[in-house]
């Protein structure tokens, strides 16, 4: 039986060991550190907002014809600004989707209005744009020289064509970037 054990334990330290190398599971703390390190930038999902999909019909000048952040998207979205704050994260460049919802995370998380970027436009009603808008924020991010604090606030599918991460709603993707064209994750954080 004691053998038994001392394997289980053995199995379980290697299994948790190999999952620890194998993602970017940082704690808080880390992640926060490494947001002060040059050259990454701060991938976001927008906050909560209800649904899926937008309605049929939907148009990008109108926000009433969107899906939009609910009361607890814009407390979520206010929360991860006052996060950014208490550290003494100040972004010199928030960049955006075009989509509401998109833009009014971003400015609860930073006071600011946003520059509307289109590569971080959801591409999900039309994959044939994911391989262009993918490259231009991928040159985006290679383009960044030292520490210049950046925020891009996009939707799950750039994040996830671009990272291989499903984020959450309001999850923060850490990249910086790596080699022949890829982004490497840093870290990941949810703040509820």
């Amino acid at each position: 039986m004691r053998r038994q054990t001392n394997s289980t334990v053995a199995l379980f330290a290697a299994a948790l060991a190999f999952l620890l190398a194998c993602g970017p599971v940082r704690a808080a703390d880390d992640f926060w550190s490494l947001v002060k390190t040059p050259g990454h930038v701060v991938l976001m999902r927008h906050a909560e907002a209800p649904g899926t999909l937008d309605p049929p019909g939907y148009r990008l000048d109108d926000c009433t014809t969107q899906r939009n952040l609910d009361a607890n998207g814009r407390a979520q979205a206010t929360r991860i600004g006052a996060a950014f704050s208490s550290r003494g994260i100040v972004f010199t460049r928030v960049l955006t989707s075009a989509w509401c919802r998109c833009k009014e995370t971003a400015h609860l998380v930073t006071g600011v209005d946003a520059t509307v970027f289109p590569a971080l436009n959801s591409f999900v009603s039309d994959a044939s744009k994911r391989p262009g808008q993918s490259a231009r924020v991928r040159q985006e991010i290679d383009a960044v020289n030292g520490f210049e604090p950046i925020l891009m606030v996009t939707h799950q599918v750039v994040i996830t064509a671009l990272t291989g991460v499903a984020p959450m709603s309001g999850e923060l993707v850490l990249v910086k970037a790596g080699v022949n064209g890829q982004l490497e994750v840093a870290g990941r954080l949810v703040i509820k």
